[in-house]
């Protein structure tokens, strides 16, 4: 199934909801006989539950049990703002309203003044109060909003009220950002939640990823850029779970082949919809004679590894969170095409926030894909490609300079661990 259609969407968030119930029981027990064996021994061993957003259950079992809880979340700072806005847009029957653009504004009530995600395009006339658009506030389309219709958007709004819930009641929030980032949006999360804000990201940079990794890396690709010249190997990789049509993949081929830029490619089996998913899909005929000393394909790649190696001059990623904070602590511009969840806003972000990047938006065609490469890694000859690379570097030197001693999220690190410990 595509990695967006309702049928996939519904079939995962009932998954996360039957997680939950399952480990509901089993879980009390334990913790409950963690804490018995604890009081016996007059000591005081747990301060807190830390737990993802989606496992609201489970939080709940802790405070019932008195263990203070702590949320976990993996994705963005405006990625959970969106997370905060979806109820009332759901309600209010805006995410119907596909190329409806929206801005953060700061919305005057009588006695307060509340931040929320609100349109700013015509549906909004006569429903809201005039309000002030928030300085440096990108306008967000619908369709970058998770989208779904019918019994399919109530289980996902359902899903993702748990997860505020869960972060509401909870005793602090961890996010896997850094104030250089999203300095804005961190800034608004802390003006609406009455609980702490600890943004500690990126968190590969304080635990890299395992060499046990679920699928089988190629290491052999990192002897290969080692012969590349410095900035020269665009890096395609959609991660672990994002699919595309096998029209899509001709187009994406052709493309990449007519850029005429050294390539390294992970094509993983199962990326192809429709095609044997334990077997690497096949390149369309002649894309091997095309590309022939210029590029490499492999299944899987040591991803940090190598973004971090000087042959690569570029990404195009789905935008999945943790790939996106990749790129940028890599420094490298995104060619962005995203699928689902989190991955349009992200890709938005990557686009018209931080202008790192180039968005491939509507049909996949070999023309764009090749104008975008070319874009991303013209030898100087494009001011926009000069000023997509000048950000992303300047971008990687602040994400660096925030896990470095004294930066935003080390200190962070150290307000997080004081926290816990007066809880």
């Amino acid at each position: 199934m595509p990695a967006n259609s309702p049928d996939t969407v519904q079939v995962t968030v009932e998954h996360m909801f039957a997680l939950n119930r399952a480990c509901e029981a089993p879980f009390r027990e334990r913790l409950a006989a963690l804490l018995e064996q604890q009081r016996h021994a007059q000591e005081e061993d747990v301060a807190c539950l830390v737990a993802d957003a989606h496992l609201l259950t489970l939080m709940d079992v802790a405070r019932g049990l008195g263990v203070p809880t702590l949320v976990l979340r993996t994705g963005g700072a405006a990625c959970f703002r969106w997370f905060m806005a979806f109820p009332k847009l759901c309600d209010k029957g805006y995410l119907s309203a596909q190329g409806t653009h929206l801005r953060i504004h700061s919305v005057v009530h009588e006695k307060k003044t509340e931040k929320a995600w609100m349109p700013t395009c015509p549906i909004s006339s006569g429903r809201v109060a005039a309000g002030q658009a928030v300085d440096g506030a990108a306008a967000v389309s619908v369709r970058d909003l998770p989208s779904a219709s019918g019994a399919t958007l109530g289980l996902m709004r359902e899903l993702i009220s748990r997860a505020v819930t869960a972060v509401k009641t909870s005793s602090g929030l961890i996010i896997n950002t850094f104030d250089a980032l999203e300095a804005d949006e961190l800034a608004s999360l802390r003006h609406d939640l009455a609980v702490p804000v600890f943004d500690i990201g990126p968190l590969y940079v304080h635990s890299p990823a395992a060499s046990s990794s679920l699928l089988q890396q190629d290491r052999g690709c990192l002897d290969w850029l080692d012969a590349q010249g410095p900035a020269s190997v665009l890096y395609v990789s959609f991660g672990s779970l994002a699919s595309m049509s096998a029209a899509d993949l001709v187009e994406t081929a052709w493309g990449i082949a007519n850029s005429g830029r050294p390539f390294l490619w992970v094509l993983r089996p199962g990326l192809v919809r429709g095609a044997p998913p334990t077997q690497q899909p096949p390149l369309p005929d002649g894309f091997d004679a095309e590309t022939r000393g210029r590029g490499m394909v492999v299944s899987w790649a040591p991803q940090e590894e190598v973004l971090a190696h000087p042959a690569v001059g570029a990404l195009w990623t789905h935008c999945g969170w943790n790939s996106t904070l990749e790129g940028v602590c890599a420094g490298v511009p995104m060619l962005c095409r995203p699928c689902f969840g989190d991955q349009m806003g992200n890709a938005r972000y990557v686009d018209h926030v931080w202008r790192t990047g180039v968005s491939l938006d509507g049909e996949l065609e070999r023309g764009k894909v090749e104008a975008a490469i070319s874009t991303m890694m013209g030898s100087g000859e494009s001011e926009a490609g000069t000023e997509l690379r000048g950000r992303a570097r300047e971008l990687s030197r602040r994400a660096a300079e925030s896990v470095a001693k004294a930066g935003s999220s080390d200190l962070n690190v150290d307000k997080l661990v004081n926290h816990i410990l007066s809880l």
